[in-house]
């Protein structure tokens, strides 16, 4: 469902929850650092909570004297950018250490909102391990750094064998175009009722997912692969007006006008990818769903959502480009990191807590209990970690074919511009060619009108 909050109502409820959330502020006590993260909205699902909780006894016992306070924040994506945000504005309010997801630490950069960590990093051995890539990701257009990847992750199709079999699709299904992804959602909705052929995250409440898993999915698979659709590096602004920002929208709704998706109210749900990871792949009730590695992390031992066959109940294809051209195949990357607050009361207690989460053996854990894509190249080369879970070479060796979200200060409100679109024709109440063109004004204004038109 939509959200009916007015957005005055909203960021004050915010800023009274971001505020409530931190206490007296991390300058508190000089003793205990204060740890902010995204906590899932899914009450079941633990794994950053149990893992924070490992670390937190390893630190304390490391260093007598010394506590953390764990800070969750419990709340959809784009709530918890809202919120976080709220919380880095002031000293009284400001974690130590953070969780910020790469598309929006940019923005927060730019807001003066993190402290470079250069200093902490050129003496820290463990750095020289983290893959290039990675690094980038958390560097601004400053040339320093803000902070400390975490993992990486790609992005892919699943399919339900049991639903595949009914609607007489093969159980080694590798879709070579777009057609071949509707064509098969299309034979689900006619041979397996009660079933939802596919699953595109879609509109303003799923946030981000929306974007990079939905959209830009779609819209970097519209190209030769080498030249970003979204933003012109050589010219230094960002892609309005193409052919295949339209073709990624007819996609769109194509999906729901068909009623290929789920319904309406549903994917236009905040906490709906909560409902695909614990329910509907689950139960059987989802064909495909066009998603993030990250999704067995739900399904282990002890998760809120444990399925141990879910190996054998699914199969995994890549995302082809629109037309099967070369590359042939489209995968999006992300991730997170953990960054310092520039207004954090205790930095230098908050670096020695990264340094305790990225030994190698700490943060080989972590990537194994979220699911995650290795950044370090030691847990990489690690065959311990490749063959812990199934999937995770088939995830890894996409990043051969992904592709990075623009990294700059402007994204997220670019995101908002994609998402705004996506949601006009998911709901019907925009034509492809009207939300293209309200995307268009939106990205005037979100970018200063540093625009270019192909």
């Amino acid at each position: 469902m939509r959200p009916t909050a007015t957005p005055l109502l909203l960021a004050t409820l915010l800023t009274a929850t971001a505020l409530s959330a931190c206490g007296s502020g991390s300058g508190s006590s000089p003793d205990t650092v204060k740890i902010s993260f995204k906590q899932s909205t899914d009450n079941s699902i633990r794994v950053m909570d149990t893992y924070l909780g490992q670390m937190k006894k390893e630190f304390e016992k490391a260093n007598p004297g010394k506590k953390v306070e764990l800070v969750p924040i419990k709340a959809p994506d784009s709530e918890y950018y809202t919120k976080l945000q709220q919380m880095l504005r002031s000293p009284k309010t400001a974690p130590d250490l953070v969780y910020e997801d790469t598309f929006l630490i940019n923005s927060d950069i730019t807001s003066g909102y993190l402290k470079p960590l250069d200093a902490y990093l050129d003496k820290w051995p463990d750095w020289n391990q983290f893959v290039d890539t990675a690094k980038s990701a958390a560097k601004a257009q400053d040339g320093k750094t803000y902070g400390v990847p975490d993992g990486t992750d790609t992005r892919g199709l699943w399919f339900d064998k049991g639903v595949f079999q009914k609607a007489g699709l093969p159980a080694d299904w590798q879709p070579k175009s777009w057609d071949d992804v509707l064509s098969a959602a299309r034979t689900i909705k006619r041979k397996v009722p009660g079933v939802t052929p596919l699953n595109v995250y879609t509109g303003k409440p799923a946030g981000e997912a929306a974007t990079m898993q939905g959209f830009e999915m779609l819209l970097y698979g519209t190209g030769d692969g080498k030249t970003d659709p979204l933003y012109d590096t050589a010219a230094k602004k960002w892609v309005a007006g193409s052919q295949a920002f339209k073709d990624a929208l007819t996609f769109v709704e194509t999906v729901y006008k068909e009623k290929l998706g789920p319904d309406v109210s549903d994917a236009l749900d905040p906490n709906f990818g909560t409902t695909v990871r614990g329910e509907l792949l689950p139960k059987g009730k989802l064909g495909i769903n066009l998603d993030g590695s990250w999704l067995p992390q739900d399904w282990q031992k002890g998760a809120g959502h444990e399925w141990p066959e879910w190996s054998q109940k699914l199969g995994l294809a890549y995302m082809p480009t629109q037309h099967g051209q070369a590359p042939g195949k489209v995968s999006m990357s992300g991730g997170w990191t953990w960054a310092i607050p520039s207004k954090a009361g205790n930095p230098d207690l908050a670096f020695k807590f990264v340094e305790t989460m990225q030994t190698k053996a700490n943060a080989q854990k972590w990537y194994i209990a979220n699911s995650g894509i290795a950044v370090r190249k030691d847990v990489a080369s690690d065959p311990a970690y490749v063959q812990a879970q199934p999937g995770i070479k088939f995830f890894t060796d996409l990043v051969a074919s992904t592709h990075y979200r623009p990294a700059y200060p402007a994204y997220p409100k670019v995101s908002t511009a994609v998402q705004e679109a996506m949601e006009g024709v998911t709901t019907g109440d925009s034509s492809v060619d009207k939300a293209a063109s309200g995307y268009d004004e939106e990205l005037k204004t979100a970018t200063d009108g540093q625009v270019v038109r192909k």
